[in-house]
């Protein structure tokens, strides 16, 4: 038996509707690029290019937990497409301000998601 609550979009419709939403609740300066994750079907990968933050970017994980709920992983942050250490006071910051972003993201989305 399925659950009634899983993710019911496909991927592609998804990763459209997180193009279109993400910029809105995000600073209006950063710049978020969002791809289906290859190997997760419920999942995408977002790319935040940090603005004013010495070509900072960040790439994360959002996975679907059910049609409402989003885990966020941090993958990566870079510097210049080189791996920074992601644990200095600005670092972290930043990355609990996105990861808010993402889940407003996928609040905002609810009425698409949640069936």
């Amino acid at each position: 038996m399925g659950k009634s609550d899983e993710l019911q979009m496909n991927q592609e419709n998804l990763a459209d509707a997180w193009r279109q939403t993400l910029p809105e609740v995000m600073n209006k300066a950063d710049r978020a690029k969002v791809q289906p994750d290859e190997a997760d079907s419920k999942a995408l990968r977002v790319t935040i290019d940090s603005a004013g933050h010495q070509a900072l970017s960040f790439d994360f994980k959002v996975s679907y937990v059910d049609s409402r709920e989003v885990r966020v992983e941090l993958i990566d942050v870079q510097k210049d497409n080189a791996a920074v250490d992601e644990r200095t006071d600005l670092l972290q910051q930043l990355i609990q301000d996105y990861t808010r972003h993402l889940h407003e993201c996928a609040q905002t989305l609810q009425q698409l998601t949640h069936a």
